[in-house]
């Protein structure tokens, strides 16, 4: 099921990320412990299953 930015936000930080800078519609979030960094789009509508899996593989959560 495809998942809300805010959703991919909220699930990143329960695995410790943290909001680092935004820039317009976009928000970096960072790891300090593991050192994975990655770019969520802030747009209203769901998140597509490709952007979806690539930001859970640059997490290291996939």
């Amino acid at each position: 099921m495809p998942m809300k930015p805010q959703e991919m936000i909220r699930l990143l930080k329960k695995n410790g990320f943290i909001k680092i800078s935004q820039n317009g519609s976009h928000v970096k979030m960072k790891n300090f412990k593991t050192g994975k960094q990655t770019t969520v789009p802030l747009h209203s509508k769901d998140l597509k299953k490709g952007l979806e899996d690539a930001i859970l593989k640059q997490a290291g959560l996939k």
